[in-house]
C-alpha cells in the first residue's frame, strides 16, 4: 500500500515538473526593441546638394587689337581698381617675314613711287613758273587798266588767269603729298625683322608711343591670369580674368529637376561643408527654366536644372572663399517652428498609409498616424500621436500588434 502511494506521488510530481517546464517553454517572450520618445520643436525640410561658388560679374579683359602681347606682372588675388590699374600692355604685331620675291616686289614699287614723286614735283615748279608769269601779266594789265589803256574784259581775263594758276599750283602740291605718302607706304613694306630701325624701337626697357594700354575694367581682384608669358595673340584673345570675390560672390547649384519643381525665388539656403566653422546663409535669386541631361558618377542620364543662390550674411564671414569653391547648400523648402515630430525610422507603410508601434502596457500597439513633411530623420505628426507616446524605432518585419515588448538595454 505504501509502494503504491510513493508511486503515486512520484508521478504527480513528474508530471508537474513536465508541465511547467512546457509552460516555461511555450510561455510568451518579451522582444528587444528600441525606443523613441516624441518631441515638439523646430522642423525644416532641405534639398541639399554641391554647389559651386562664382563671381556673378567676372570681367574677361580681351586684346582688342592683334599684336604683342608682353609679359604680365599682376598675380591672382591681386586688386585692381577700374580704369586706374594696369593689367597688361601690348605693341603691335611684328612685320611679316619677307621672302625674296615679295621683297623684291616692294622694292620695285618703292622705285615707281620715288619716280612718281620726282614727277609730281616737277609738275609743281611747271605750275609755280606759269603761276609766277601769270601773275605778273596781271601787275601790268592793272596798270594799263588804270590808265584806261586795256578794256575790262582783258583786265578779267587776266584775273581768271590767274585763279587758275593758283588751283594749278593747289594740284600740283597735293600731288607731291599724295606721291610721297606712296612713297612712304612703299619703304614700309619693306621693313623686316632684320630692320636696324625696328630693332632700336622694340629694344628691351623702351617705351614706345605706339603701346596699348590695358587697364582693369571693373575694381575687384585678379581671378586669372590666362596669359603669363610674352607671346602674339589675336584680337579677342582673354588675357585676364577680374571679379569682386567680397561683394559680387554667389553659389551656383546644379538641382535635379524634381527637386528645382520645389523650390522658389527667396527660400532660405543653409551654406555649410565649405571648409569654416560657421554656416553662412543664403537665398534662391534664380531658377533658370530650362533643363539639361548630365550623366552622373554612375552612369545615369540626369536631368538638371542650374540654380542660383546670393549670400546674404556679413561678407566678413566668408573671407576666405573664392571664385570656383565647392560647398553644400541646404535649400529650406519648409519650415514650422512648433511642429510634433516623430522619428521617420519609427515609420512604415500599414497599406496606403503610415503607421508605427506605441508602446502601452508593455506590448506593440498598431496605431495608425498621419504624417505631413518629412526630411528624412524627422517627421511631422498630424494626428495618431501624442507627445507623451513612445515608438518602435527600427521595427523588425515579424513584429506584429500586441506582441510582449521590452527596451533594449546599452
Amino acid at each position: 500500500m505504501v509502494k503504491r502511494y510513493s508511486r503515486n506521488v512520484l508521478t504527480l510530481v513528474a508530471a508537474g515538473l513536465i508541465l511547467g517546464a512546457l509552460a516555461l517553454a511555450f510561455r510568451p517572450v518579451a522582444v528587444l526593441v528600441d525606443l523613441g520618445a516624441l518631441r515638439r520643436g523646430a522642423m525644416t525640410v532641405t534639398i541639399d546638394e554641391e554647389g559651386r561658388t562664382r563671381v556673378h560679374d567676372a570681367y574677361t579683359v580681351s586684346t582688342p587689337v592683334a599684336g604683342r602681347l608682353l609679359r604680365i606682372d599682376v598675380e591672382p588675388g591681386d586688386p585692381v581698381v577700374a580704369g586706374e590699374t594696369i593689367v597688361a600692355r601690348m605693341l603691335p604685331t611684328n612685320p611679316a617675314v619677307l621672302d625674296a620675291r615679295t621683297r623684291e616686289q616692294a622694292r620695285a614699287t618703292a622705285a615707281a613711287a620715288r619716280a612718281a614723286l620726282r614727277l609730281a614735283d616737277a609738275d609743281l615748279l611747271r605750275a609755280q613758273a606759269e603761276g609766277e608769269l601769270v601773275v605778273s601779266d596781271l601787275q601790268r594789265t592793272n596798270a594799263l587798266a588804270a590808265r584806261g589803256i586795256v578794256s575790262r574784259a582783258a583786265l578779267e581775263r587776266a584775273e581768271q588767269k590767274a585763279r587758275a594758276a593758283t588751283a594749278a599750283m593747289d594740284t600740283a602740291d597735293a600731288a607731291v603729298a599724295m606721291r610721297q605718302a606712296e612713297l612712304t607706304n612703299a619703304e614700309a613694306q619693306m621693313i623686316g625683322f632684320d630692320d636696324p630701325g625696328l630693332a632700336a624701337g622694340i629694344g628691351n626697357g623702351t617705351t614706345r608711343s605706339d603701346e596699348i594700354i590695358l587697364r582693369a575694367p571693373a575694381s575687384g581682384y585678379i581671378l586669372r591670369v590666362l596669359e603669363r608669358s610674352e607671346t602674339t595673340l589675336p584680337v579677342g584673345a582673354p588675357v585676364v580674368e577680374i571679379g569682386d570675390i567680397e561683394n559680387d560672390l554667389e553659389v551656383e547649384v546644379k538641382l535635379l529637376s524634381r527637386d528645382a519643381v520645389r523650390v522658389r525665388v527667396g527660400n532660405r539656403v543653409i551654406i555649410d561643408n565649405w571648409g569654416g566653422e560657421n554656416e553662412l546663409q543664403g537665398r534662391v535669386s534664380r531658377v533658370d527654366p530650362w533643363g539639361y541631361s548630365q550623366v552622373s558618377a554612375l552612369g545615369v542620364e540626369e536631368q538638371r536644372v542650374n540654380t542660383v543662390i546670393q549670400f546674404t550674411g556679413d561678407s566678413a564671414e566668408r573671407q576666405s572663399l573664392g571664385h570656383g569653391f565647392r560647398v553644400r547648400t541646404r535649400i529650406v523648402i519648409w519650415d514650422s517652428a512648433d511642429a510634433l515630430i516623430v522619428p521617420s525610422n519609427a515609420l512604415f507603410r500599414d497599406g496606403t498609409g503610415w503607421a508605427v508601434f506605441v508602446l502601452a502596457d508593455d506590448r506593440a500597439v498598431l496605431t495608425p498616424v498621419t504624417i505631413g513633411h518629412n526630411n528624412g530623420q524627422d517627421a511631422e505628426v498630424l494626428s495618431g500621436l501624442s507627445l507623451q507616446d513612445q515608438v518602435v524605432l527600427y521595427p523588425a518585419s515579424g513584429l506584429a500588434d500586441g506582441n510582449l515588448i521590452a527596451p533594449r538595454q546599452y
